[in-house]
């Protein structure tokens, strides 16, 4: 089973040395078949793909390339707790493992995400 698949609203999020990073507020599976937005349209709604990568962009505060990216392969939305208060995402590429209730990034992913 992959990882995305056992990720549900709620899991504490941990960096891969244990320091805890926040709890999952959303998720969204990948769509590697999605179309880009290289003036492709979208099928369910006849729009340009561009208005969806554009609409995330802005709502997530991400560059466009990188909202671009966690839309087609998937991504965690982390409310973050402590100091670095806020909300990180974490592409579904970056996620280690579930272990219980608990989510676990690769090594080098943490709050600063």
């Amino acid at each position: 089973m992959e990882i995305m698949e056992q990720v549900h609203e709620g899991m504490h999020v941990v960096a891969s040395d244990g320091k805890k990073i926040g709890k999952v507020e959303d998720l969204k599976m990948g769509d590697p078949e999605a179309v880009t937005s290289d003036g492709q349209t979208d099928p369910e709604t006849g729009g340009l793909a561009n208005t969806v990568i554009e609409s995330f962009a802005v709502s997530s505060s991400l560059p466009r390339h990188a909202a671009e990216r966690l839309l087609r392969i998937g991504y965690v939305k982390v409310n973050r707790s402590g100091f670095l208060a806020g909300h990180g995402y974490f592409a579904s590429d970056e996620l280690d493992r579930v272990d219980g209730d608990t989510l676990w990034l690769k090594a080098g992913r943490n709050a600063d995400s």
